[in-house]
């Protein structure tokens, strides 16, 4: 009888727990499939958008396919406008002297040659007074050079004679060509009797920087003036070692300054450097502009320029189809069915079986059928005539509708918020 109780009481026992042990599991693989029906609800919501018909019409999107566009690659490519080095000059004075007067201010045009200023050293009158003799001294050795040379030639006086006048004679000239070479060179007349020096543009162009003042002292070498000509300009540009094999000579270059109405100004590579900038890892490029754009240039503008490298026919959409959401970059095509939304539905029900169709407006109508859009992602190249070059990361229908206008909004409804691609 003990048994038979003993017994009865276990089988109840794992009854008990049998049951308890089966709630369990259910309780979890209904979480689980909870849990995966949320994640799936959460990715399909990522990807997918639903507009209803009055939305569609009211925000004036618009449907494309991609098309073939003949775009060009280009190289972007940072740097500063430049001025050649034969179109600058650092004006100096080979002699120095005390600043007497300045004739120019910054910003002046001036011609070559023009003086820009006027130094007193007093050694330049002693240069006048040496050539001065030594042209004088020339002409009498020249005459006693004559007569020796006659004589000489009758064998009346002995040829060490003649010798000695023509030795001398060659001394003076070239003592009178330095003393002239001198003068020249600090642009003092060869005759006069002036301690004056003026200091003259070796170009023409602008005046730039001015770094002396009245009575101060010009030292040698030193920069007094800045004269820039910018009829001339060229870019130089920075481009990275990994884009250094796309570029050569003869490419066109373009770029935009704010300061000129957004005006594309173009230009044309002449020169690339065979040698790295600093540690920037970088190598200069140049490239040559177009005279009739160097009007308002200033040399030192830094400008972001872009390097046309092919021109190659590639699957394209209008720029305001792409959109950016983190990282990754998105199109909108249009779904083919339409849905009727649940609260469309829900209203149906609420009628009588009898009742007319008409009564109900076609606005009412369009605000409760839906139409459904998918996020495809894309990876956007070149940008070029408002078409933005893509490559697809998953196929999508031939002649699939794809968003060219709206696809911000699109994303601003599925995301809260998101970005253009420019």
């Amino acid at each position: 009888m003990k048994n038979i109780k003993i017994n009865t009481i276990s089988n109840s026992k794992f009854k008990y727990y049998f049951l308890l042990l089966s709630s369990c599991f259910f309780l979890l693989t209904s979480c689980g499939e909870k849990k995966t029906e949320e994640t799936h609800e959460e990715e399909k919501s990522e990807t997918e958008v639903a507009l209803t018909e009055a939305q569609f019409k009211t925000i004036g999107m618009e449907t494309g396919t991609i098309v073939m566009k003949n775009l060009n690659t280009v190289i972007k490519a940072n740097g500063y406008t430049a001025v050649p080095p034969q179109n600058m000059a650092n004006v100096s004075t080979l002699i120095g002297g005390v600043v007497k007067d300045i004739y120019v201010l910054e910003g002046t045009y001036v011609a070559k040659g023009k003086t820009l200023a006027i130094i007193q050293n007093l050694e330049v009158t002693q240069m006048q007074e040496d050539y001065n003799s030594a042209v004088a001294n020339i002409e009498f050795l020249q005459l006693e050079y004559n007569r020796q040379k006659t004589l000489s030639e009758e064998n009346v006086n002995p040829r060490k004679t003649f010798q000695e006048v023509k030795s001398k004679l060659a001394v003076e000239r070239a003592r009178a060509q330095a003393a002239k070479n001198k003068l020249q060179a600090l642009h003092v007349s060869l005759s006069g009797n002036s301690s004056l020096i003026p200091i003259v543009s070796p170009i023409s162009g602008y005046v730039g920087k001015i770094s002396i003042t009245k009575g101060a002292f010009a030292e040698t070498g030193v920069t007094l003036l800045e004269v820039v000509d910018n009829s001339q300009m060229h870019l130089d540009l920075n481009v990275f070692e990994k884009d250094l094999g796309k570029i050569s000579v003869g490419q066109e270059v373009d770029f935009v300054l704010t300061n000129q109405s957004n005006k594309s100004i173009k230009g044309k590579i002449f020169g690339i450097n065979k040698s790295f900038s600093n540690e920037s890892k970088t190598v200069a490029v140049h490239a040559k502009i177009n005279p009739s754009d160097t009007k308002d240039l200033i040399s030192g503008m830094y400008v972001a320029a872009n390097i046309n490298i092919t021109n190659q026919t590639v699957q394209a959409l209008p720029k305001d189809a792409i959109v950016r959401n983190g990282d990754k970059y998105y199109i909108y095509i249009q779904e083919e069915h339409h849905e009727e939304a649940p609260k469309a539905k829900a209203e149906e029900h609420k009628h009588e079986e009898g009742e007319a169709h008409s009564e109900h407006a076609e606005g009412e109508e369009e605000e409760h059928n839906e139409i459904h859009f998918k996020a495809i992602e894309v990876v956007p190249g070149t940008t070029d005539l408002g078409y933005t070059e893509i490559k697809l990361v998953e196929e999508i229908p031939a002649d699939a509708k794809i968003v060219i206008k709206g696809a911000f909004y699109l994303l601003a409804t599925s995301k809260g918020g998101g970005e253009h691609e420019h």
